[in-house]
């Protein structure tokens, strides 16, 4: 019988929730998880899983490791952008990783999911739930996912040269010099260039 209730030690439950939990959204993806199936395997009550991430969007979040909210990600770009979605999408992107606070654990998560395959599928699954799927409601035409995982593909690619392996001169280009150059690539991908943010 599945004993319920709290285990001895705070950070030790809480520890094994996770450790359960990124290997069930692994392979179940976020649709296919259940927190009251996680909580079983861990041998908590549901509402201990609630207590500590407080929802199933807070546990997978903690779960992938990312380091903000992506809840209103759309506006933040659009803010950002001055005109212009491509820069917004850039300036913002960027921001997140020139960030102390944040910059490090995208860094780790980056390198992770390229070392293992957990946190591989793990973040391909945050990304499309998560991060692309807000970057869509910007872009209109046709073959939509496709043109914005190839503006997702230009800013990674830019975050492992200037942030993972420092390459000069882009490591030490500032946030503005670099948006000014990826804006009308990323504009280009997604059919947005010099378009009024959405409303």
């Amino acid at each position: 019988m599945t004993r319920t209730g709290r285990r001895p030690g705070i950070s030790t439950t809480r520890a094994t929730i996770l450790e359960i939990a990124r290997r069930t959204f692994a392979d179940a993806g976020y649709a296919g998880a259940s927190m009251r199936a996680i909580a079983a395997e861990a041998g908590v009550d549901p509402s201990v899983v609630v207590h500590f991430f407080g929802s199933k969007d807070g546990l997978f979040q903690a779960a992938v490791g990312w380091p903000f909210d992506p809840t209103g990600l759309t506006q933040e770009v659009e803010s950002k952008a001055e005109g212009d979605i491509g820069a917004g999408l850039a300036r913002t992107f960027l921001r997140y990783w020139d960030d102390p606070k944040t910059g490090p654990s995208l860094l780790a998560m980056l390198r992770s999911a390229m070392a293992h395959p957990t946190s591989a599928a793990l973040l391909r699954e945050f990304l499309a739930r998560n991060m692309f799927a807000t970057v869509t409601e910007l872009v209109q035409g046709d073959d939509v996912a496709l043109r914005v995982d190839l503006a997702a593909g230009q800013l990674v690619g830019v975050a492992v040269l200037r942030y993972g392996l420092r390459v000069e001169p882009i490591a030490s280009q500032s946030v503005e010099e670099l948006v000014e150059w990826l804006a009308p690539v990323l504009n280009g991908y997604l059919g947005t260039e010099r378009r009024k943010a959405l409303t």
